[in-house]
C-alpha cells in the first residue's frame, strides 16, 4: 500500500468508528423519522419550558422600562412571523417540505408570542394587522420571505440581547435567538441557498429592522385590541 493509500485509508472512517455507542445514529433517526405528532408534542414541551422560564420574570411595570421596550419590540417581530406562517397554513398553497416547515415553524413562533405576552402582561403591545400581499400563496415567494424574516429575527435578537438588564429575560432571549437561527438555516436550505455561508453574523440594529419591516408594507395597522381568529387571509 502506498503512503497516499494509507493516508486515504486512515481517513475512511465508518459511522461505527465515530459512533460506537450509537448516540449519533439515534439522534439522526430522531430528527428525520419523528412523526409530526411527536414534533408538536415536543414543541409544546418547549413552549411550556419557555413559559416557565418567563414566569420568574416580573411582568408589566415591575420590569425595567428598557426591558419592557425590548420585549415588546421582540413581540412585534414574533407577531409578524407567527401571522405569516399561520396564514401560509390556512391558505394551503404550499406543498411538501415547505408545507411541513410552515406548520412546524409556525407552531414555534406562536409559542414565542404566547411566552412574550405572558412575560409582559398588560404591558404587551397588541397584535398589528397584516397584509402579506400574496406571498403566502406561492411557494417560491413564501420561502424567499421566510428566509428574510428568519435572518432578520436572528440579527435583531443578536443586537438587543446585550441591552437587556434582567438576567432571566436575557436567558430567554438567547434561547429564542438560537431557535430563530435554526429556523433561518432550515428556510435557507429549502430555498436553495447556503444555510451558513459566513463564519460570523452581524447584528441588525433596531432602526434598520424597523426600516426593513416598514419597507415591506406587511404591517398595515397597529391594533388597539386583540381580535380572535387573526390573522385573516391577505394578498
Amino acid at each position: 500500500m502506498t503512503a497516499r493509500n494509507e493516508e486515504d485509508s486512515a481517513l475512511d472512517f465508518t459511522l461505527e468508528d465515530l459512533d460506537p455507542s450509537g448516540a449519533i445514529g439515534e439522534a439522526y433517526e430522531n430528527v428525520y423519522r419523528d412523526s409530526r405528532a411527536v414534533f408538536f408534542r415536543r414543541a409544546l414541551v418547549g413552549g411550556t419550558t419557555l413559559l416557565g422560564a418567563l414566569s420568574v420574570v416580573p411582568s408589566g411595570s415591575a420590569q425595567s422600562a428598557n426591558d419592557v421596550d425590548i420585549l415588546n419590540y421582540a413581540l412585534t417581530l414574533e407577531y409578524l412571523q407567527a401571522s405569516f406562517y399561520t396564514e401560509a397554513e390556512r391558505v394551503r398553497a404550499l406543498r411538501g417540505k415547505a408545507l411541513e416547515a410552515a406548520e412546524l415553524v409556525g407552531a414555534v413562533e406562536r409559542a414565542h408570542v404566547k411566552a412574550l405576552r405572558a412575560a409582559l402582561g398588560r404591558a404587551a403591545v397588541p397584535r398589528p394587522t397584516f397584509n402579506f400581499a400574496g406571498v403566502t400563496e406561492d411557494q417560491r415567494s413564501f420561502l424567499k420571505t421566510a428566509v428574510a424574516f428568519e435572518d432578520l429575527a436572528v440579527g435583531a435578537y443578536k443586537a438587543q440581547a446585550p441591552r437587556l438588564q434582567a438576567k432571566p429575560v436575557l436567558a430567554v432571549a438567547v434561547s429564542i435567538h438560537s431557535v430563530e437561527a435554526r429556523h433561518a438555516a432550515w428556510m435557507r436550505r429549502l430555498f436553495g441557498i447556503v444555510p451558513a455561508a459566513n463564519a460570523f453574523d452581524d447584528a441588525v440594529s433596531r432602526p434598520e429592522v424597523t426600516r426593513i419591516v416598514a419597507s415591506t408594507g406587511f404591517i398595515t395597522s397597529i391594533g388597539k385590541t386583540e381580535r380572535k381568529g387573526t390573522p385573516k387571509f391577505t394578498g
